[in-house]
């Protein structure tokens, strides 16, 4: 029997209950230890990780300083537990825990406690070495550190004649980099290199710092080849895109789906023309400024209302367009969306893009650009000839050049933005300055066109005018159409009959748009009451087979007689006068004002007689001689090729796929920096056959890459009250702008027999131009204002034209 000292079992009981939850004790300080050394020294190298702050140096360092006397206390307490277990060794072996020889306990059971502490002895050993090595370390760290602190407390302002700005940003960003969280984003923190890095690495007014860590530059891959546009078959994913929530969406949703079979055999027959090329697809973005919260989204509760739809007529178009030929698309008509696809950074908008830009376009409109410019910062200027600005009555070159309209006085609430005037697309041809963008309208088989013929009414008239002041005064005329005709309208209103509408009116109220179009089929006589400006009703009631019948505006409209135009960036040449103004005011040299002889000028200009009738309301007998004509006169539907869907497509395909902002090309010298002993090259330009204008010749030798192929040009010169669009229009062409920096040049006044006994560069939106009076020759230096707009009696100008399309005047004959 084996018995036990009393002693013996407290001792034996005391020594397992303390070493079991010891054992538990050690095992958590040693897993403690080693994930306190993963992250301190894991630490120490964060700063030259990619993405971290470059400004995290002293906080690490600190840090680091701190864990070296953590170790050292752990190592401590190690070698404290270790002593306490050989004390506890030694109690054990000098207690009597036998009675006689037949008295024999296990003491083997003991033996883990003398391997622990064992372990235990090894890991203060382990943790005291770490300790010194990490001591070494941290000093090394510690050390370089305190040289990077001193260079950052040491930094100074470069100066480097490549970069002349440095100076001047940095001492903005001492008084201004609190003003937007956005610097702090990027690692700012009020000391002069943080400006430094700033200025060098996220901007570029500064050179890169010496001392900043700096990979090595690896040749990157060449990137992939882009996937090619293919036409679309189903315009589901584009309703997708649009989203919902508005009634504006809903409008332009309604009406791609309205003419979804007219695009797809669009965009057949457009793929059958282009027989098989190769189109990269384009990565882009559509941004609808307007219909933001922050531009007031005036245009939605309109549809409800009868207010004019003219732009989201066109912007559904463009949307439809852009996603038949195959393009990505990105929709957006919210501020938040456009800031998460831009990747704008947090705060006011002063700071560059947090990534480039990953679209290779993007299409806004004036409020949508000026919301990039508030929130891009620098990247708005390096990406601005990326963007396309839908914009209706057109911005021309004189009011697009910031400093030239600030002292020449064209600057306007909407111009002076500096883009490449081409980049401004207009939804009727206004002036070839700017891209023809245009819209569609319904296109009718022959079956429908039979029909339509066979059901018109030709005593029926609809008064083009949802709003009910636009009925507003004209009694005196709608009287004398009633004599005659049937008067329907289609005025908005929610509970009575507008008051001024008269009662001999048929009223259908607010119509959806396929009743409308219905109405439009049976209705002889579509007549306008001046407003809406050049919307796209006129040319839809032509195609369903109606007379437009409008009116001719005496004296003109213009930004000084009426305040619609006030502030447009455009100066307009339907009907343009050149005079002094009254009360002692007088244009600005070589201005046209913008007026407007009627209410649709293009309808006016490229349709004309029979389809539309322009006349003086204010005679009644002109006005009621034109009404009894167009009753006996026989029309058929009509529409122009540019608005069909297959006539937009084959537009926006060319623009997309030869239209270039962001490659520019340089003027030649000026006379005054050109070296004596440099010879120009010969002059690519001939005269013509009949020696009245000049043509490139076909023996140049050369052809630029230019768009449209030089082949089309011609170079006009033109009369002294002539603008170059008239000159170009007189001779069956279209004036093109792209194309004058081939005839700035002073040779080519010698070849059309020119005699300049003086020849000047200047900033002027007429030049190049010649004074005859003086013999005084003129050469544009400011590329941004080659103009085909506008005219002086002191000059004659050079003016570059083409041919074009039949039908398809944005197009010359080998422009697809």
């Amino acid at each position: 029997m084996i018995t036990v000292n009393a002693d013996g079992k407290i001792m034996v009981r005391r020594c397992l209950v303390t070493l079991r939850p010891f054992r538990i004790f050690v095992l958590g300080i040693g897993f403690f230890t080693l994930c306190f050394l993963m992250t301190s020294l894991g630490g120490q190298f964060s700063a030259k990780r990619l993405g971290d702050s470059p400004f995290t140096i002293r906080t690490e360092v600190m840090g680091a300083l701190e864990s070296r006397g953590v170790l050292r206390r752990m190592s401590d307490m190690l070698e404290m537990l270790m002593k306490r277990m050989d004390i506890l060794a030694r109690l054990e072996n000098g207690t009597d825990f036998h009675k006689g020889d037949e008295a024999r306990f296990p003491l083997d059971r003991f033996q883990p406690a003398a391997g622990l502490m064992e372990r235990i002895q090894a890991i203060a050993q382990n943790v005291s070495d770490i300790a010194v090595k990490v001591d070494q370390i941290l000093r090394n760290s510690l050390l370089n550190g305190k040289v990077m602190e001193g260079r950052r407390d040491q930094c100074e302002v470069p100066r480097d004649p490549k970069y002349p700005d440095c100076a001047g940003k940095v001492e903005w960003m001492r008084a201004r980099w609190t003003s937007d969280p956005c610097y702090a984003f990027f690692g700012v923190d009020g000391t002069e290199c943080s400006f430094l890095i700033y200025l060098s690495e996220v901007e570029w007014f500064c050179p890169p710092l010496p001392w900043r860590n700096r990979t090595v530059a690896v040749p990157s891959p060449p990137p992939p080849p882009r996937a090619q546009a293919a036409f679309r078959r189903d315009l589901a994913r584009l309703l997708e895109l649009i989203g919902t929530g508005k009634e504006s969406l809903s409008f332009m949703k309604k009406r791609i789906r309205h003419l979804a079979q007219q695009w797809l055999r669009a965009a057949r027959r457009l793929e059958q023309k282009l027989a098989g090329r190769q189109r990269d697809q384009k990565h882009i973005l559509i941004h609808i400024g307007f219909l933001t919260e922050e531009s007031g989204d005036v245009f939605s509760p309109r549809v409800l209302k009868g207010g004019p739809l003219g732009e989201m007529v066109q912007w559904a178009d463009i949307l439809a367009a852009l996603f038949m030929l195959g393009h990505s698309l990105r929709v957006t008509v919210s501020l938040k969306e456009l800031q998460s696809h831009l990747g704008v950074p947090p705060g006011r908008g002063n700071c560059p893009l947090t990534s480039p830009l990953p679209f290779d376009l993007i299409y806004t409109d004036y409020h949508g650009l000026q919301q990039m410019k508030q929130h891009m910062g620098l990247s708005f200027k390096k990406y601005r000839c990326r963007v396309r600005v839908i914009d209706t009555f057109g911005t021309e070159p004189a009011y697009n050049h910031e400093e030239y309209a600030t002292l020449r006085g064209y600057r306007t609430n909407w111009g002076y933005w500096n883009l490449q005037p081409p980049q401004f697309m207009t939804m009727f041809p206004h002036t070839p300055d700017n891209s023809f963008m245009g819209f569609v309208s319904e296109e009718l088989n022959q079956t429908e066109r039979q029909l339509i013929k066979a059901n018109k009414v030709s005593s029926m008239a609809v008064v083009y005018g949802k709003e009910a002041s636009i009925w507003k005064g004209k009694e005196k005329f709608l009287a004398i159409l009633n004599k005659y005709m049937e008067i329907h309208g289609t005025v908005y209103y929610e509970t009575q009959r507008p008051p001024e509408v008269p009662a001999f009116v048929k009223n259908h109220g607010l119509l959806p748009q396929h009743e409308f179009q219905q109405l439009l089929r049976k209705a002889k006589l579509f007549i306008g009451f001046g407003f809406p400006y050049e919307g796209p009703a006129p040319l839809e009631a032509i195609a369903n087979g109606c007379v437009f019948l409008q009116a001719r505006f005496n004296p003109p409209h213009s930004s000084l007689n009426h305040e619609f135009f006030r502030g447009k960036p455009t100066s307009r040449e339907a009907s343009v006068l050149w005079a002094l103004l009254g009360a002692g005011r007088q244009n600005p040299a070589g201005t046209a004002v913008f007026q407007v002889s009627s209410q649709h000028p293009y309808a006016e200009e490229f349709i004309g007689k029979p389809h539309v009738w322009t006349v003086d309301y204010n005679n009644s007998q002109e006005f009621e001689a034109a009404i009894k004509t167009i009753m006996r006169t026989q029309v058929d539907p009509y529409l122009p090729y540019e608005y069909t869907c297959e006539g937009m497509l084959e537009r926006i395909h060319a623009y997309i796929q030869h239209q270039d902002f962001c490659t520019t090309s340089s003027l030649p010298p000026s006379p005054k920096t050109k070296s004596p002993a440099m010879q120009s090259p010969p002059s690519p330009l001939a005269l013509s056959p009949n020696s009245t204008h000049l043509v490139w010749s076909p023996s140049a030798g050369w052809a630029p890459q230019a768009w449209p192929p030089v082949a089309s040009l011609q170079v006009w010169l033109s009369e002294p009250q002539h603008t170059c669009t008239e000159t170009c229009r007189r001779h069956g062409l279209v004036c093109e702008p792209t194309f004058f920096r081939f005839l700035n040049k002073e040779e080519v006044f010698l070849q059309l027999s020119i005699a300049c006994d003086s020849t000047e560069y200047e900033m002027n939106h007429l030049y190049p131009a010649v004074a005859e009076n003086v013999h005084e020759c003129y050469l544009q230096k400011e590329p941004l204002l080659f103009s085909c707009a506008g005219y002086n009696p002191k000059y004659r100008r050079l003016c570059p034209c083409r041919d074009f399309r039949r039908g398809q005047v944005a197009l010359c004959r080998d422009c697809l």
